[in-house]
């Protein structure tokens, strides 16, 4: 499995930063059946994340056609009013303000060549796409999950629902060829399911005791008989 994991200027460091050791250690304890890279939808260059001016350096472009995990994240800054996200100006990449909000940051990837990326990408038979946080709202924002069941920060599951998507309360959700994580650090738990899902669960559970942290929650999905409201 091949990890390629998004980013965009504004992002959250620990959106990207617990998925992309967890793959990494998965690679590490499966042999090389994993393997993880930091992309942007420009190619290479320095992404400057919302957290005080930290960098990361993607080191390709996000190729959308390639069999592989697609990890988006969300952003980190002020929490803002989401109605304020959509179209708040292009930016220029490589840029963000020092207070700018969380909306308008993922607002602003609308603004860039990434949602024609991910749209390519979702409808790839042999691609996964994974949400972290906010993620799910770039995605639903770009009009990628209508009908959709997914989860998100709990501050930003109404704005995801409004957008037709069906909002889980859930830490993970697994979607089929969309899995979602709730809040920023379920990025691990998103991480170690996918580990368990894609490659196995003995490689997860070795990366669980490495990382010494057991995943919360338990993971929603389509199954099973509908429960009786308490």
């Amino acid at each position: 499995m091949h990890a390629q994991i998004i980013l965009f200027d504004g992002f959250d460091p620990l959106d990207v930063v617990a998925p992309y050791e967890v793959l990494t250690a998965g690679g590490t304890a499966s042999g090389g059946a994993v393997t993880v890279e930091l992309v942007s939808a420009e190619g290479p260059r320095e992404v400057v994340s919302g957290t005080g001016g930290l960098a990361l350096r993607a080191t390709g472009a996000l190729a959308p056609d390639r069999p592989s995990l697609i990890v988006i994240p969300g952003a980190s800054g002020r929490v803002g009013d989401p109605a304020d996200a959509p179209g708040d100006g292009a930016g220029t990449p490589g840029s963000t303000g020092a207070d700018e909000s969380i909306p308008v940051l993922l607002g602003r990837t609308l603004n860039t060549r990434l949602p024609a990326l991910l749209k390519e990408a979702m409808d790839h038979p042999e691609v996964v796409v994974a949400g972290v946080c906010g993620g799910s709202l770039v995605l639903a924002m770009a009009g990628l999950l209508a009908g959709r069941r997914a989860t998100t920060h709990h501050m930003g599951l109404d704005t995801l629902d409004a957008t037709g998507v069906h909002a889980v309360r859930a830490r993970v959700v697994d979607d089929g060829d969309l899995v979602t994580g709730a809040g920023v650090t379920s990025g691990l738990d998103l991480a170690l399911y996918l580990l368990e899902r894609e490659v196995g669960p003995r490689i997860a559970h070795a990366v669980e005791e490495l990382f010494a942290h057991e995943r919360r929650g338990t993971v929603w999905r389509a199954e099973g008989p509908e429960p009786a409201p308490f």
